[in-house]
């Protein structure tokens, strides 16, 4: 997520659920992580981002083979069957409402339980 004022939000919260965080402040950052080498378990990601916006980060990860089956969830502010469609078509496996707690990390287990069951 590019606003710091949401990544102070979103890592407390994904960390008391028992996860282990590693912010960026924009998909090229994170692009940046994988190309080094670090190795993650699911992605949550914004959809309005500058320079890179979330579906062209999604479409940028299902197109590498080290991230193509990692499990991808967007956040955004707007959720709707057609940004929802748009989201599944670049690549989303979860398109998440930005302020539903809960149901981000419904979906984030989901995700990763069945990314480690295949």
């Amino acid at each position: 997520d590019d606003s710091p004022f949401y990544r102070k939000i979103l890592m407390p919260m994904l960390q008391a659920a028992g996860y282990d965080v590693t912010a960026a402040a924009r998909a090229a950052d994170a692009l940046d992580l994988i190309n080094k080498g670090r190795t993650f378990t699911a992605v949550v990601t914004d959809i309005e981002m500058p320079e890179m916006d979330g579906f062209a980060f999604a479409k940028r990860l299902r197109a590498d083979e080290r991230t193509a089956a990692l499990p991808v969830v967007a956040l955004s502010a707007v959720v709707t069957a057609d940004s929802v469609e748009r989201g599944r078509a670049a690549g989303f496996d979860d398109y998440v409402a930005k302020f539903d707690r809960p149901g981000l990390i419904a979906a984030l287990k989901e995700q990763i339980d069945m990314s480690a069951a295949a």
